[in-house]
């Protein structure tokens, strides 16, 4: 998994076995900043009434995938790591894209910065 930030817009790139662990077609999202709410490095809430459609999910492994939620739709692409980056979104299809990664809390300072 690739994020970068380009001009005004997050993107993620997803490697092709992740797309395949997600069941998702999208190679890429590409999020213009001033859809992204909030940014968080914080754990996610998550629970058993969750909807998978379609995703994977293994306990303690992986969940990835497209989650139907209280909150609305989401994006999934978290392991074992504790490394979280939440983007909460307004006017997009995902109400939430929640993955880990690598220095999540310099990825937070700096979408941060760039939301002021």
């Amino acid at each position: 998994m690739n994020i970068s930030i380009i001009g005004d817009k997050f993107i993620l790139d997803l490697e092709w076995y992740e797309q395949l662990w997600a069941f998702t077609l999208n190679k890429s999202f590409e999020i213009p900043l001033d859809r992204i709410e909030r940014v968080t490095s914080e754990e996610p809430q998550s629970n058993w009434a969750e909807i998978r459609a379609p995703g994977t999910f293994l306990p303690g492994v992986i969940k990835a995938g497209t989650y139907y939620t209280q909150r609305g739709k989401e994006f999934w692409y978290v392991t074992k790591e504790q490394d979280y980056l939440t983007l909460e979104l307004k006017d997009e299809p995902f109400k939430r894209i929640i993955i880990t990664i690598d220095n999540s809390e310099q990825w937070v300072e700096r979408i941060t910065a760039l939301l002021r």
